[in-house]
């Protein structure tokens, strides 16, 4: 299925190397301004060709909008936006399935009809619409004081153990040109160019926070705000790991240690701490949410790999020519705000609604 959502629901269309690609948004609230420029600003953060770390593709990546605004003002009707393709180079792909990518699971799902130029529908290509809905729905919580935000927190094996920053480091640090603290920018900058001239790649993590989302959204069980988000999340291409607060790290704690102390401040119930990311039993408390992305290393490398030709079932050596990022992390960035942003606005609109 391509389309999630409950309280606003998405539908996502297109290939790598199809004319476009493009999402429709149902259920936005009617009368909201969007502005154009700020949704520029976060396609052109996730754009190819941008810089020596992402694939020599050239995207403009501009929006055109086919309905659900007027005036610059959504209309309540779906909102389509659609992103025209212009930079493919289908011949750069042969019949052979890539290792780690979709093309082996699509030939088994679809039996050979699936558009796989360029990884087709499962392209990295489909999280633009995803960035534009994105933007949209950051438009809107920005309204709401809500502000989500990115940044690199490991590429290979360089990480940054520092704590937790604050929503104006997070602005400051989110925006800049390698979105990650600049005591570890160099290195991780470094172990990119290193993975690239050995003609491979290198993944890494992303730390993604929600600021400012009230208490109280979400549902318990099948509904829980871990499940929502871990579910679009899990839609972007590369994927392959997710964790909330300490999340994996817990599970070395004592209760003493896990436990966020709670106090009374102005009317509220607050915590010291934020072992558990802003979600408890699936519903938020209130604190920042903050979850951490695993991003796997980009498959399509220059090195050669095994194969198997599928119309004779014999063995063959596959060596992946055209453009490829060797680290699509830096690009994961705003497609993971996105995913945020939508999922919290989702979260909102839902919340909205069940109270009339």
């Amino acid at each position: 299925m391509n389309t999630w959502g409950n309280g606003i629901r998405l539908s996502i269309f297109g290939e790598s190397h199809g004319r476009a690609v493009g999402i429709v948004i149902d259920g936005l609230p009617a009368g909201e301004p969007v502005e154009m420029d700020k949704v520029s600003s976060e396609m052109k953060r996730r754009a190819p060709g941008r810089d020596e770390f992402s694939t020599a593709r050239r995207e403009a990546d501009e929006v055109e909008i086919l309905s659900g605004i007027i005036n610059g003002r959504t209309t309540g009707a779906p909102l389509c936006g659609i992103i025209f393709n212009a930079g493919a180079r289908s011949g750069d792909y042969g019949a052979l399935p890539r290792p780690g990518h979709a093309d082996w699971t699509a030939l088994l799902k679809f039996g050979g009809f699936a558009d796989m130029r360029g990884g087709g529908h499962f392209s990295g290509r489909l999280t633009a619409p995803l960035t534009f809905a994105g933007s949209v729905a950051k438009q809107i919580l920005s309204r709401r004081d809500v502000e989500i935000y990115a940044r690199i927190i490991g590429i290979g094996d360089v990480t940054d153990d520092s704590a937790s920053i604050t929503p104006e480091e997070y602005r400051v640090v989110s925006a800049s040109e390698f979105p990650a603290l600049q005591p570890v920018v160099p290195a991780m900058k470094e172990a990119i160019r290193s993975a690239r001239e050995d003609g491979d790649s290198v993944g890494g993590t992303v730390e993604v926070v929600a600021f400012g989302l009230s208490g109280g959204l979400g549902e318990p069980f099948f509904g829980s705000m871990e499940s929502s988000i871990s579910s679009l999340i899990f839609s972007v291409p590369a994927v392959k790991g997710i964790e909330f607060g300490d999340g994996f790290r817990l599970a070395s704690m004592r209760g003493s240690e896990a436990n966020d102390a709670l106090y009374a401040e102005n009317g509220r119930i607050l915590a010291r701490t934020n072992h558990n990311g802003g979600i408890l039993g699936g519903i938020t408390n209130g604190m920042p949410l903050v979850a951490r992305v695993v991003i796997k290393p980009t498959p399509s490398i220059a090195l050669p790999q095994e194969s198997v030709d599928p119309s004779d079932m014999t063995g063959r050596t596959i060596r992946i020519a055209g453009r490829h990022d060797p680290c699509i992390v830096k690009r994961a960035v705003p497609v993971l705000e996105a995913c945020l942003a939508i999922c919290s606005l989702d979260a909102v609109v839902a919340d909205a609604r069940s109270r009339g």
